[in-house]
């Protein structure tokens, strides 16, 4: 799975480096094994950021985009569309993605949901039911509900900033990493995508995923 994240954001543009950051020797031998670029972190890294964070303070980059491991159906175009952004708006600190769902997905603590305000930024990220329906689903009033997709894309200082400030209660409490850079006044903005790939969070989602690359790739190679 590690591979294809890696060929597919090699298929972005926009991009100087890609570096698969890891604490595995499995993980790194496998990423030199396909020809990739692989770095090893510290094992004590609390989360995902922290690792990007460590990693950074050697980099040059103005900005960084972190795609995780476990989104191996990630749209090329969408990495893109960050990168993009983020060299068009010097001023922005923190962008991620989001696209419009189902109501049912309101219900799966493992599809985190944002909303936004009027002006794209997020209002806040939750496993829960946001936004709440009390209105009909089918009033024309009624907010979409989007789903998250955990991509992120920060200016090298604000990520370095995150990184240095204590898990906040709301990401404790969720297990949402965005969460602590809300709640020390980061502002997020979110991009909308049309369609939120298969993130893999369970035995399931593995399965499904497996099954769609598969596909893909006899797709490629008829």
């Amino acid at each position: 799975m590690i591979e294809h994240v890696y060929r597919r954001a090699s298929e972005a543009s926009g991009l100087d480096a890609i570096v698969v950051l890891t604490d595995h020797e499995e993980i790194r031998r496998t990423v030199e094994g396909f020809g990739g670029t692989c770095q090893m972190t510290p094992a004590d890294c609390r989360s995902g950021t922290d690792r990007i964070a460590w990693a950074a303070r050697g980099w040059r980059a103005d900005a960084v985009i972190n795609v995780q491991g476990d989104e191996p159906l990630l749209d090329p175009s969408a990495i893109t569309h960050l990168a993009e952004h983020l060299r068009a708006q010097d001023g922005e600190e923190m962008v991620t993605l989001a696209a419009e769902v189902d109501e049912e997905a309101l219900g799966d603590p493992n599809q985190v949901k944002v909303v936004c305000g009027g002006d794209g930024y997020a209002l806040y990220f939750s496993r829960a039911g946001i936004p709440y329906r009390r209105l009909a689903v089918d009033d024309a009033r009624a907010a979409p509900v989007l789903l998250h997709v955990g991509v992120y894309g920060y200016r090298r200082k604000v990520l370095l900033r995150i990184a240095e400030l204590e898990a906040s209660p709301l990401e404790r409490s969720e297990k949402l990493e965005q969460l602590r850079a809300l709640e020390n006044g980061v502002r997020i903005r979110v991009l909308p995508i049309d369609e939120a790939p298969l993130g893999v969070d369970t035995s399931m989602d593995l399965a499904l995923a497996e099954r769609r690359m598969r596909a893909m790739q006899m797709n490629e190679n008829p």
